[in-house]
């Protein structure tokens, strides 16, 4: 019966197969566009044969690149400086353009429909929007360097998902002026706290860190941390836990989705909407901004300017205190395609390798703390250039220490953050995210 049953399922596939080719027999191929071609035999090749390829493609011609990051605009003379170093008289002209409040993907749609495109490649951030509006619509190509793979223990055909160039954190990070501490995931929604947070139709990537805490993973964290409040806390929030359970059972969420969502409620309901990371870091590293706190890129740091009034001393990122307990903060990469109508694809995927394989490629993003190379190698070898761990710099040769700049690193930070996972973000972007459109529309946001 068993064998019969099977030849009988073969048969049906093979029925199937032939009616979708339209009564061939014969399975037909994929065939590849020219980007994707060349994308193919690149994966198979060195940085330094690729920068040859680059060589012969783009002297003397203007290179344009799309990024959530201005710090392209840096990478790109470096990676010319990396190529003159095999062919002194080459030369390129390096453009680089950072659209504002998620315009990327209008830009790079737009671009699209073109024969050739305007832009090489793009650094592009939210994988919710990446998969359904760029990788699904064929607008976008996925290219996995070679050395990159091979740091990383897998191969380009191995390997599953998008290039990140690298993960970034935004973590909680509070004025410490005053008496006021945060030693608990839920202290940023107790009564009467306003968190300053860059709004999710500002930077998407927000919405998604929400929408992580509802999988099963995070929910998880978020009750852990319920689980270690006083009685007298948790009835603080009771209430809201209860009022979500029947949205958790009626999203299909586990057992602990109604504190990831009570948690969710509280804080969309809560928080102080700004509309970039750079003021809310000015603001709380005044001493005047006492008592009050932010989840912002950690990397923001780097900028602040010692005064009178404003100090990195004035700030600390909450997971770094003795007894705090839960999630510090969310994670999300920036990831790395090049366009499907690329003009120069050669040049487009040595760029791409030298970013994620070099020390000079990655030092744009690298010098700074907060911002973690995908490659394992590259990251080691980052860490002995930059050393992030040292907690100080020199100011008129006199060594001054900022604890808050003291980066602990991303295998310290990885299982303290919301992980952003594209596939699951736009698995629940529909449910969870008209629940969490609901939320923002009658909170005024």
């Amino acid at each position: 019966m068993k064998k019969f049953t099977a030849m009988v399922m073969v048969a049906l596939i093979a029925t199937l197969m032939v009616f979708a080719q339209g009564g061939s027999e014969e399975v037909k191929e994929v065939e590849l566009s020219r980007v994707q071609a060349i994308i193919k035999e690149a994966e198979g090749m060195t940085l330094s044969e690729l920068a040859q390829k680059a060589i012969e493609e783009s002297n003397g011609k203007t290179f344009y690149g799309l990024g959530n990051s201005s710090r392209g605009k840096t990478a790109l003379p470096n990676f010319i400086a990396y190529l003159q170093t095999i062919d002194p008289s080459y030369t390129l002209t390096p453009e680089w353009s950072q659209p504002k409040n998620n315009s990327i993907f209008t830009m790079l749609a737009a671009d699209g429909v073109k024969a050739e495109g305007t832009y090489a490649m793009t650094l592009i951030q939210d994988g919710n929007q990446i998969e359904s509006k760029m990788v699904q619509t064929g607008l976008l190509d996925r290219f996995i360097p070679k050395e990159w793979a091979e740091a990383n223990g897998t191969t380009a055909e191995e390997y599953d998902g998008y290039l990140p160039l690298q993960t970034l954190n935004k973590v909680f990070m509070y004025n410490c002026t005053g008496s006021k501490s945060y030693d608990n995931f839920w202290d940023f929604v107790a009564p009467g706290e306003h968190g300053l947070f860059m709004d999710v139709d500002s930077e998407v990537v927000g919405k998604n860190f929400l929408y992580m805490l509802t999988s099963p993973q995070y929910a998880k964290e978020v009750k852990a941390a319920y689980d270690a409040l006083s009685a007298e806390e948790k009835a603080v929030f009771d209430p809201t836990i209860k009022a979500v359970s029947g949205d958790a059972e009626g999203l299909g969420l586990d057992e602990n989705g109604k504190y990831a969502l009570a948690w969710i409620k509280l804080w969309v309901e809560s928080y102080n909407a700004q509309t970039d990371d750079g003021p809310i870091c000015n603001t709380l590293v005044d001493k005047s901004a006492t008592d009050q706190f932010g989840l912002i890129v950690y990397s923001k740091l780097r900028s602040v300017q010692e005064s009178d009034s404003v100090s990195k001393n004035n700030i600390k990122v909450a997971a770094y205190e003795d007894g705090y307990t839960g999630l510090g903060g969310y994670g999300y990469c920036h990831y790395l395609f090049v366009t499907e109508n690329s003009p120069l694809p050669w040049t487009a995927c040595a760029f791409i390798a030298y970013m994620v394989e070099e020390v000079d490629g990655f030092s744009a993003w690298g010098k700074d703390i907060g911002g973690y190379s995908s490659n394992p190698v590259l990251a080691e070898k980052n860490e002995e250039k930059f050393n992030h761990k040292v907690g100080g710099m020199a100011e008129d040769g006199v060594t001054v220490k900022f604890a808050a700049l003291n980066d602990r690193g991303y295998e310290w930070w990885a299982p303290r953050l919301v992980l952003e996972d594209p596939e699951y973000c736009a698995s629940v972007s529909f449910t969870v995210g008209s629940w969490i459109d609901m939320l923002t529309k009658y909170s005024g946001k």
